[in-house]
Parts: structure tokens; sequence; C-alpha cells
């Protein structure tokens, strides 16, 4: 049984355990799942440690094989579980989907985490606020990017949906989550109209339900 470390608040656990349910694993029956990170402790303990140097979630155990950075535990777990059955394999699809999740983790996330971070993590008292706000509008801007790429296509990487719509999806709730919750803070947010839609899709036609709860109350 595969042993998936992480709390499922962390957006990084939860695109893993979305990626899992899209490929039928329940946990508990096909995986085994540890809290762990934040208020839960264990991610600086030696046992953890010899498993990820770096002390963070999510960690993913399979048998002999354990992988860190929850990017490419999708990617594994795509093609080591997906059997051409979820997503699909074509070289246009695959590195389209690819493309789009370096982009995520290189250039969305982390302008949009000084915004996350400093409205959900850091004290009131000691929150920048300048810098979260700019930081949320260069968020903003950076999503315009996705939204004009969705003008013609359904999802990140063609009509079909891929691994790469879960990264991105996880960044864009967080996003629109923000400003329900601070809307002073953050400034206006820009309406995306393909970007509404194409989470509308994903809420209805995927596993996304799996996350929505902890997504709710993420920013809490």
């Amino acid at each position: 049984m595969m042993r998936l470390w992480g709390r499922k608040s962390s957006i990084n656990v939860q695109k893993v355990l979305w990626c899992l349910a899209e490929l039928g694993l329940k946990e508990g029956k096909d995986f085994e799942r540890i809290d762990a990170g934040l208020h839960f402790g264990k991610n600086r303990t030696p046992e953890f440690l010899a498993l990820n140097p770096n002390g963070l979630v999510p960690t993913l155990e399979d048998r002999d094989l354990v992988l860190w950075e929850s990017n490419t535990i999708l990617r594994y777990l795509a093609r080591q579980y997906g059997q051409s059955k979820c997503f699909p394999t074509d070289m246009a699809s695959q590195y389209q989907s690819e493309k789009w999740m370096d982009w995520q983790v290189g250039t969305l996330w982390p302008s949009l985490r000084i915004a996350f971070l400093g409205l959900t993590r850091i004290p009131e008292g000691e929150r920048n606020y300048e810098a979260i706000r700019k930081a949320y509008q260069d968020s903003s801007a950076l999503l315009t990017l996705l939204d004009q790429q969705l003008i013609s296509q359904q999802y990140c990487s063609g009509n079909t949906f891929h691994i790469g719509d879960i990264p991105l999806a996880l960044c864009v709730s967080r996003w629109i989550l923000l400003n329900q919750t601070f809307p002073d803070q953050t400034g206006p947010r820009p309406i995306l109209n393909n970007i509404d839609a194409w989470m509308k899709r994903l809420e209805e036609g995927t596993q996304y339900k799996v996350v929505a709860e902890k997504e709710l109350n993420v920013i809490k």
C-alpha cells in the first residue's frame, strides 16, 4: 500500500489527493495518509527526514520508491497508475500539460504565495499589506495569461482534462477565496470569464470534490 505524508489543508498535498481520486485510488484501501506538517508536526522527525530531507509535505512512499515535490508525484502517479484511462498520453497533450505545471510552480505560485501566506499564516500585526496587495495583483495579471489560453480550449492542455489542470485550479481557488475573504487587502479581482467556466467544468466533471471542502476552509 502506498503511503502519503501530509495534511489535507496543504495545496501540494491536495494536488496529490485529487490525482489519486481521478485514478480511482482510495484512502484506507489503496493508500495510507499520515497527517504531517504545521500543527501535526512529524515532518522534522528523523523518520521523515530520512524520506524527505527538505522536511516538507507531501512525501509519497510507493514500495521502495520515495518521491517528494508535488508536481513530480503527479507525473509519477499518472504514468504508473493512469494506464491511459484517466489522462491523455499523446505527446502534445502531455507537454502542454507539463508546461503549465512548471508555470504554476515557478511563476504563479511564488507570487500568489506571498499574498496567501501573508493573509493566512502571518499574524495580523506583522503583515506587510503593501506587499500582499502587490503580490495579489501580480497574480491576477499572470492569470490573464491562463484566461487567454482558455479562449480556444477547455483545459490547460487542450480539450481534455489533464494533470496540469490540478495545480492550476488549486491556485485559482485560493486566488478567488483570498479576494472573497480579504477584499480590501487584495484589491479588486478581475473578471476572467474563461477561468470561471474552466473552474465550473472541473467542479462538475472531475474529482475536485475530494478537496473542495478543505479549499473552502483553508483561509480560516
